[in-house]
């Protein structure tokens, strides 16, 4: 929950303006200042106040408890000019509220954490629990100083900055093995470990967590590390299990009792088989919910619990990122978001120039030319099965006519996949002309480079005598110039020569320049391979100059 709090009327307008963006985040506070500062700081995750930074800073002083502890608090001006991260930048999240706080009202947001400031990833947002000597390892980051990175295995992680790599004094290590202090170490706990529990009925949550502690201290595990307890379907509504997992903030995974059967274990029992129908519980869930694992902790028995620990491999992670028509303005934040997110990004040479000032210091980038789509596609996938964060960059939408069929035809089901949709040359176009896609439509490559020809004029065929609004994509170039007047001859034996056709080139971008003409006075020199051309069916007409094609047949004078 968002606390606000305002002393002004201004401040007042201000806090409407949240509350109505986020009504079911916040929650307004009246009252004298003091006593609404308090009481906020104490009930809710993070505040925005709307008061000078001094004396929200002498207000909360006095609560203060620590990082961890400690909501985020934001001020923002009387004149709402800028919107500042005053408190729990990153464990409070209010350099992300400020953020937030801009978008709605317009400020601009003032971060002034140093990570931050200087575009790095900072240890705590690397989306792992991190210990150890947090502070020393950043500031060493920060300076520059030459940081060691080592690693059980390659974990899907942002970019690091480029002084992290093989050698350095301070160190920054990603493991879920307990280790002794150091000074100058910090240590990341990847979500590798699951803990296989079984239990007889009635067991309480305090002796489960007891045998699941005993079993991870055995095998010098951190408890930071583990991703989920895991049973048979038999005990998904175990209480005590249930209360366990609960307690360690991780899912239950159960499993059918012929799954676990099925499993090889090295202390299989009579007494579950009996029980449960499989000879083992603890074991055999373990290295079930770690497909590919290895069982690092045989089974632990205490009175009524046995627990076994797992490792999963690291699942490698793939973005496929739509990167919208070309105008920096029309790539989405979700877009954005998941190129800071990347440490290798992969795409046609041009396209990584595009959006290089996005990504991260330390991101690794794998460019290649044209014509290489399907070497990309197989480059990114076998980076992400290796266990990297990739992100596989497109223009338009990534889904359309570009990365995303050869990406996904190469990955299994051992990465995980993200779809981040983009603008597309279609729509970017549509904007630019008008309404010309209000009613069905239809988007077509005349490229035959990857599809016949008959196939291609198959489909030009259908949509005309469909009355479909058709979007040709590629349609001309110097090797290929009779394909477009040959697909607007089909077009023209369906429609009448007066109908509107849209010509966008270079849609959103520098050289960006358009024309609504119609079919009969199309010129087809004036179209390249980076025009769209847009044809109207039955319905659509010119209207001031622009392309409009009503949502129904009953068209309006």
């Amino acid at each position: 929950m968002i606390g606000l709090i305002s002393a002004t009327a201004a401040g007042q307008r201000g806090c409407e303006q949240l509350a109505a963006a986020w009504p079911d985040r916040t929650r307004l506070y009246g009252g004298p200042v003091r006593e609404a500062v308090t009481q906020a700081f104490t009930e809710c995750e993070q505040l925005v106040c709307f008061l000078a930074t001094g004396a929200v800073v002498r207000l909360v002083a006095p609560l203060l408890e620590g990082k961890a502890a400690d909501p985020g608090v934001v001020c923002v001006d009387e004149a709402q000019r800028h919107a500042v991260a005053l408190l729990g930048g990153h464990g409070g999240g209010a350099n992300a509220l400020a953020e937030a706080v801009s978008d709605v009202l317009g400020t601009a947001p003032v971060i002034t954490t140093a990570t931050d400031a200087t575009d790095a990833a900072g240890l705590d947002m690397l989306g792992l629990p991190v210990e150890g000597a947090v502070a020393a390892v950043s500031r060493a980051m920060l300076d520059g100083e030459p940081v060691a990175l080592r690693a059980d295995a390659i974990w899907p992680l942002p970019a690091l900055p480029p002084n992290v790599g093989a050698a350095g004094e301070a160190e920054l290590l990603v493991t879920d093995r307990v280790l002794a202090e150091r000074d100058r170490t910090a240590v990341l706990r990847p979500p590798s470990l699951v803990v296989g529990v079984g239990a007889s009925r009635g067991v309480r949550a305090d002796e489960v967590l007891a045998i699941v502690e005993t079993a991870l201290a055995e095998g010098g595990l951190s408890p930071k590390s583990v991703a989920a307890l895991a049973t048979v379907d038999a005990k998904a509504d175990e209480a005590g299990i249930v209360a366990a997992a609960e307690r360690l903030g991780v899912p239950l995974e159960t499993y059918g009792a012929e799954v676990l059967a099925g499993i090889a274990v090295p202390n299989p029992s009579a007494a579950p088989l009996a029980a449960v129908g499989t000879p083992s519980v603890a074991e055999a869930a373990a290295l079930a919910a770690a497909p590919g694992g290895e069982l690092v902790v045989q089974k632990r028995k205490s009175a009524m619990a046995t627990a076994a620990v797992a490792r999963r491999r690291p699942r490698g992670r793939l973005a496929v990122v739509g990167l919208g028509p070309g105008a920096r303005d029309l790539v989405t934040p979700r877009a954005r978001e998941e190129l800071r997110r990347a440490s290798v990004v992969v795409g046609l040479d041009q396209y990584v120039d595009q959006i290089r000032d996005l990504l991260r210091p330390g991101t690794r980038t794998l460019e290649s030319g044209l014509g290489a789509e399907e070497e990309r596609a197989r480059t990114a996938v076998a980076e992400a099965r290796a266990g990297y964060a990739v992100a596989l960059i497109g223009s338009g939408d990534a889904g359309v006519y570009a990365m995303a069929s050869p990406a996904l035809a190469e990955a299994s089901g051992d990465i995980d996949v993200v779809g981040v949709p983009g603008v597309t040359a279609a729509l970017a176009a549509a904007a630019i002309l008008g309404a010309p896609l209000g009613h069905d439509h239809v988007s077509i490559s005349l490229s035959d480079l990857h599809t016949p020809w008959e196939v291609i004029e198959r489909r030009v065929r259908a949509a005309a005598e469909s009355d479909l609004v058709v979007t040709f994509y590629n349609p001309r170039s110097r090797g290929r110039d009779w394909q477009l007047p040959k697909a607007l001859s089909i077009l023209a034996g369906h429609r009448t020569p007066q109908t509107p056709v849209g010509v966008v080139h270079a849609a959103s971008r520098a050289d960006e320049r358009s024309e609504v003409t119609t079919l009969a006075a199309l010129d087809v020199t004036t179209v390249d391979m980076v025009t769209v051309v847009t044809i109207g069916n039955t319905a659509t007409r010119n209207v001031a100059g622009r392309m409009v094609t009503p949502r129904g047949y009953r068209w309006q004078v």
